[in-house]
């Protein structure tokens, strides 16, 4: 990635998606690095900003939130509103010269790609696999507007994380907010624009002060969340604890982007702490004392890396076209994977250890069989932009690929991934969730007027049966 994209970027925060409209016909705005569309009004149609201090609304249960109607802001969507008709992210089309369907076309017709290496796509479209849309495996559920995702880079989409199906992990301008579905609320669980003073402390430790830090990338697991910033700063904070455990930077240099972050239990089940970095490197660190441990080196900036289910591989995707296997213990590289066209900013193992998927900005996700990596298993296509999230359920029946912006799709794997749920919202998507226990689905959505938290159900055919156990 390229350090001008700092600035550019700036220029991103300066336009919303959705925060106006245009009384006489739709017209956009739209950055020559970065694709950014306004609805441009005449007329005063945008919605309050919701409060997010929200104590005077009761707690609920999100599974009972058709019963709540009473007490929910008027910003928010409930499933019931969606069965009646309500945009689920509020979005008043009723009042519009256009409808959905016509601003949808165009804006899958004008919109821009973001691309570093540019060259002609239809070969690996005709390799696609071919799929049936339509499918619900994910039920909307509820869309809330209490707690808003921001985005600090716009390759760099890994800012939200469930912990639960009522628990949710997220960015909200310099802050990681927790928001709970039961309790309707969203609580602020570390500042980062504020002075961080790591607490754990002892000999040898490269440990720092950190103060007004961009947080560009994320990771929550059991206790442990893990953040990464836009001048390489680390973050890691036990979530049962005050302040942050551990922060330091990790490099120098000017261009020092904290691209990836992930936590991870080696071949012997120690935690791990890795953090991929626009300085061609990994670092790897003890979770419990965040000594470092491993530090491996590349030709090409890292922008994200992935552990297989077992510890023992390493997933690297970087500004070039192939992809590495390397081994977690010793950083050799033990397999190239060639046929993705631009540079890789996502991948997933599946819970079996046997398929990797990679997320491009050619627009494609690719399946990799880790036991015959002579060439890609299978390439899922996006509808409009590059493949910024890829994650699979725990229980590996289902994948979510996350475009840049209004489409998130879940391929049923166990079908061969031919059966697909397309999502179709408006604005730009921060990240995408399952909970652990694959009964929820979050959706992060990044807009001055309309960033919101979308969640949806896993669909149970045997839905009562379930709620009697």
């Amino acid at each position: 990635m390229f350090f001008l994209i700092k600035i550019l970027f700036n220029l991103f925060l300066s336009c919303s998606i959705m925060e106006r409209f245009e009384n006489d016909d739709l017209q956009y705005v739209v950055d020559d690095y970065y694709d950014v569309n306004d609805f441009n009004n005449d007329g005063a149609v945008v919605e309050p900003e919701p409060q997010r201090d929200n104590a005077g609304l009761e707690s609920f249960d999100s599974d009972f939130e058709d019963d709540i109607e009473s007490s929910k802001p008027k910003t928010d969507t409930s499933a019931e509103e969606a069965r009646n008709g309500k945009d689920i992210q509020g979005i008043p089309w009723e009042r519009l010269n256009f409808t959905r369907e016509r601003y949808r076309q165009t804006r899958v017709r004008e919109y821009k790609n973001y691309e570093n290496l540019y060259g002609s796509r239809e070969e690996m479209e005709k390799e696609c696999l071919q799929v049936e849309k339509g499918k619900t495996f994910y039920d909307f559920q509820f869309n809330t507007r209490l707690v808003k995702s921001t985005i600090v880079h716009f390759q760099l989409r890994n800012l939200l994380w469930a912990t639960s199906k009522h628990d949710v992990y997220l960015m909200e301008n310099y802050s990681v907010m927790h928001w709970s579905s039961l309790l309707h609320k969203g609580e602020e669980v570390l500042n980062v624009a504020k002075p961080i003073v790591p607490n754990l402390k002892h000999p040898g430790l490269l440990s720092q002060q950190l103060s007004r830090v961009q947080i560009s990338t994320m990771v929550v697991k059991e206790n442990l969340m893990v953040a990464g910033g836009f001048q390489g700063e680390l973050i890691c904070k036990y979530l049962n604890q005050s302040g942050a455990a551990f922060c330091t930077k990790l490099t120098t240099d000017d261009n020092a982007i904290t691209n990836a972050v992930d936590v991870y239990n080696n071949p012997s089940g120690a935690m791990r702490v890795m953090a991929a970095n626009n300085d061609a490197k990994i670092r790897i660190f003890d979770a419990e004392t965040f000594a470092s441990i491993n530090r491996y080196s590349f030709n090409w900036s890292v922008n994200n890396t992935s552990v297989s289910p077992d510890g023992k591989l390493l997933a690297v995707l970087g500004d070039s076209v192939e992809c590495l296997i390397v081994d977690a213990q010793s950083g050799k590289v033990t397999n190239s994977l060639k046929g993705h066209l631009d540079y890789s900013f996502a991948s997933a193992w599946h819970p079996d250890g046997h398929i990797l998927a990679t997320g491009n900005q050619d627009t494609s996700c690719r399946l990799w069989d880790i036991r015959n990596l002579s060439k890609s298993l299978a390439i899922l296509k996006g509808r409009m932009g590059a493949i910024r999230g890829v994650k699979f359920t725990s229980d590996g029946r289902f994948l979510a690929i996350a475009e840049p912006a209004d489409f998130v799709h879940i391929f049923d794997t166990k079908l061969g991934y031919v059966n697909c749920q397309e999502i179709d919202i408006f604005g730009e998507i921060a990240g995408v969730s399952f909970s652990p226990d694959t009964e929820a689905l979050f959706v992060g959505v990044a807009d001055r007027t309309y960033g919101s938290l979308l969640a949806f159900n896993r669909r149970r055919y045997n839905q009562y049966l379930d709620s009697m156990l």
